[in-house]
């Protein structure tokens, strides 16, 4: 199978002890492709370096909303110099985070804003993280939509409704599915799995998170991405090689990329 992982965090100190073997063991499973997603208030360049040292390797990068607390006034330029790199092919994770509540709600909503404006002015994708906010991400993106500045971009593992995400395709957005949709009690997101558009669906792993069935209570890799794969070609009564080469150049549509 020839497998684009959108979303994966193989900087993160987890894969400190390992990282080059797990770089190894992702292309012997046939990832061609690979998001790093960096941290854009902490360590945004441990991303850029994978990126940079690893051919098949990309990078994305901002402030998550759970940092929306640590956001600076030289964080816009800080973005903008970030999106000229090489290989940085997106503006994320950015979003709202309701369920830990690790910023204030209104420093969320400002810097996701801000975030946003900056994407579509870069014309940027952004990767979108939305957790326990749908509502007030929703009606956020529409007045974006409305006055003609929504940048395009990817709901990065998505665990809402299929009526959601059909809002979402609505306003352009790819939906990425991860690990989630292998879980015995994921019936919201076999709705999902089964009903979206072939043109708009997105794999990942969001590793180390979310470890797909049978890897369950491991580390997540980014070689797992194949069962996020092989479940959804399940749920779609598809054949497992052609949904690998459709999603793949989802990945390579979604992020601008060429082959």
């Amino acid at each position: 199978m020839k497998l684009f992982d959108t979303h994966c965090h193989i900087n993160d100190e987890r894969f400190d002890e390992d990282r080059l073997e797990t770089i190894f063991r992702m292309k012997e499973a046939g990832v061609e492709r690979a998001v790093v997603v960096g941290d854009g208030a902490r360590d945004p360049e441990s991303a850029f370096a994978l990126s940079r040292e690893n051919d098949f390797l990309y990078a994305a990068a901002a402030v998550h909303p759970h940092d929306a607390i640590l956001w600076t006034e030289n964080h816009p330029e800080l973005i903008k110099k970030w999106m000229s790199l090489d290989k940085v092919v997106a503006l994320g994770e950015i979003g709202l985070d309701y369920h830990y509540d690790l910023s204030p709600r209104d420093q969320q909503r400002e810097v996701f804003d801000i975030q946003m404006e900056l994407a579509y002015t870069l014309d940027k994708p952004v990767i979108l993280h939305i957790r326990e906010a749908h509502g007030e991400a929703t009606e956020m993106m529409l007045s974006r939509v409305r006055a003609g500045r929504m940048p395009r971009g990817i709901m990065h593992c998505y665990t809402g409704s299929w009526e959601s995400a059909k809002t979402y395709m609505d306003m352009g957005l790819f939906i990425s599915l991860s690990g989630a949709v292998t879980f015995k009690n994921a019936p919201k997101l076999w709705e999902v799995a089964k009903n979206i558009p072939v043109d708009r669906l997105l794999i990942e792993t969001d590793c180390p998170y979310m470890a797909p069935v049978p890897m369950r209570g491991k580390r997540n890799e980014p070689a797992y991405v194949k069962y996020v794969l092989e479940k959804i070609a399940e749920i779609r009564n598809a054949d497992s090689n052609e949904l690998s080469d459709i999603t793949y150049q989802n990945g390579l549509n979604a992020f601008g990329m060429t082959e």
